[in-house]
Parts: C-alpha cells; sequence; structure tokens
C-alpha cells in the first residue's frame, strides 16, 4: 500500500487524514466532505486529494487547497505533491501538477501559490518546469529546526 511505502517524515502525510483502522470507502468520504469544507481542523481549509497512478498502483498524491489561510500563504500554498520515492525522477510529479492547474482554475484561482524546501531540487524544477515563478525564500521554524522555503506562483 503506497501509504506504507511512504518515507516523507520531514513532510506532510501522504494520504492526509488516513488511518488503518478506516475502511478505503470510508476515507474517500470523509475526502469528499473536506472538499466541501466539512470534518475540517480549524487549522485547514476545504482541500481536494488526487492520487497518481501507473497502473492500477498509486505512486503519487495531489492536495489541491481551495484557498489560503495565513498558515498556507506562508508555508504550503494551494498545491503540495508527494511522489513515493521508487517513483522519482520518472515525471509523475510534473504531470500530476499539470494535471491539477486546470482543476485550480476552475475553482476561480487566478494563480496559485506552492513552497518547497530550498534544497529539495527536485521539487522546485518540477515548479518551475510547470510556469512556477520565485516570489521569495524564506526561513521557516519546524520540527527539524529551521528550513529554508521556496514561495513560488503560477499563473492560471
Amino acid at each position: 500500500m503506497a501509504v506504507e511505502r511512504w518515507t516523507g517524515a520531514r513532510s506532510a502525510p501522504f494520504a492526509p487524514g488516513y488511518e488503518p483502522t478506516l475502511a478505503f470507502g470510508a476515507y474517500l468520504d470523509l475526502l469528499g466532505a473536506q472538499e466541501k469544507g466539512q470534518a475540517l481542523p480549524p487549522s485547514l481549509v476545504p482541500f481536494t486529494v488526487l492520487f497518481g497512478f501507473i497502473g492500477s498502483i498509486i505512486v503519487g498524491r495531489i492536495t489541491l487547497r481551495h484557498r489560503l489561510n495565513a498558515r498556507f500563504d506562508r508555508v504550503g500554498g494551494h498545491i503540495g505533491y508527494s511522489v513515493l520515492p521508487e517513483y522519482r525522477k520518472r515525471g509523475v510529479a510534473r504531470s500530476m501538477l499539470t494535471q491539477t492547474l486546470p482543476r485550480a482554475r476552475a475553482l476561480g484561482l487566478g494563480r496559485v501559490l506552492l513552497t518547497c524546501d530550498d534544497d529539495n531540487i527536485g521539487s522546485y524544477k518540477v515548479i518551475e518546469r510547470c510556469g512556477g515563478v520565485l516570489e521569495n525564500k524564506i526561513e521557516v521554524d519546524t520540527d527539524f529546526g529551521p528550513r529554508l522555503k521556496r514561495r513560488y506562483w503560477i499563473a492560471l
């Protein structure tokens, strides 16, 4: 299962809100509610979770936040993505991001914010190849100490 193969210890969970005891159908119901702004913790905004597949295998996840709050305006942005380690450097992230941008436009967004660690070369190259323009770099305190984050905007 993709969740078990995820090793992104410094980043968001691979399947937001998923618990091993939760039936898959119930998990999809939870994601549907959160997309509508229901069942959300106060720190979150409505979001859509999409999964990337190669054949029938889940290889990545992308989250599209419908709007920003103070937290996501600083770090996290409108879109965040993760690709399982064994599928990186295969164009999965770029494909998922490219397919998600029209969904963001359909939500009425004129541009989207994406952020990544300054040392995550693969991620910022994906963002730049998809039209991302670097706005700035900021230092953010994390559980792992201070991290430099890149903030990019993509015009839709």
